[in-house]
């Protein structure tokens, strides 16, 4: 069974930072490709930050620069850290994390975090 721990939002104002976190449990061999997604009331899912397994993030314009993905291969956690936030990175922020049951190449799956909420407000 696959479990997800996603945290680390909250109400913070412009310029203040958070960090998120995106914790995986269960029986896993190992997670591979991440990323974290957010979405607006009322508007799609955006990728914000993706890092491939070889290490090499992505991030969408509107945050590069101010964001910073990572992980913890042996705890298994991912993160986001979001500094200097603006008003419009307000959404719920999503973690996206390939997982690999074992060394075959099709034991594995894409799973999403339950969400947690980002809101930067004056």
């Amino acid at each position: 069974q696959v479990q997800f721990a996603e945290s680390g939002g909250g109400l913070v104002q412009p310029g203040e930072s958070l960090r998120l976190s995106c914790e995986v449990s269960g029986r896993i061999w190992n997670i591979y490709n991440i990323g974290w997604y957010r979405q607006a009331p009322g508007m799609q899912r955006e990728l914000v930050a993706n890092m491939p397994n070889a290490g090499v993030p992505i991030y969408a314009d509107s945050v590069k620069g101010r964001f910073t993905i990572s992980r913890d291969g042996v705890k298994k956690i991912v993160f986001l850290q979001m500094n200097d936030l603006k008003p419009e990175d307000t959404a719920i922020y999503y973690c996206n994390v390939e997982i690999h049951f074992g060394p075959k190449y099709y034991d594995r799956g894409t799973y999403w975090g339950q969400g947690t909420q980002v809101t930067v407000s004056s």
